[in-house]
């Protein structure tokens, strides 16, 4: 909905890992690290993309058991974790893409995303 909302129907690729920006950079599961990187890679190749839009989501289980629930025990500090996640992995993208712009976001469970800048 809220990719169709920017007018963006029909027009990405998605890629979905649990966690999102967590599931992108983690060392518990490194395989998805290589199955986003690998995504991301053909993406650019095949469809030339120039944006990539990274969207974690409130009340997120698997930062919940990849970080700890001391790291999302309230709104505040949830924010801040993703935020950390959320910025990491945009660097470590600029770092290996520089030409591509990166867009983050947190979506809460209705659906409204908000944008981190």
């Amino acid at each position: 909905r809220y990719m169709d909302q920017r007018g963006l129907t029909e027009k990405y690729d998605q890629i979905i890992l649990a966690g999102a920006s967590l599931g992108a950079l983690n060392d518990k599961y490194p395989s998805w690290t290589e199955v986003f990187w690998a995504h991301l890679d053909l993406a650019i190749q095949l469809h030339q993309i120039h944006k990539l839009i990274v969207i974690d989501h409130r009340d997120c289980g698997a930062y919940k058991l990849l970080l700890g629930e001391a790291a999302v025990k309230d709104p505040e500090t949830e924010l801040k974790s993703h935020v950390t996640q959320l910025y990491a992995l945009r660097s470590t993208v600029l770092t290996r893409y520089p030409q591509i712009q990166v867009e983050l976001g947190l979506m809460a469970l209705d659906g409204t995303v908000t944008p981190i800048a």
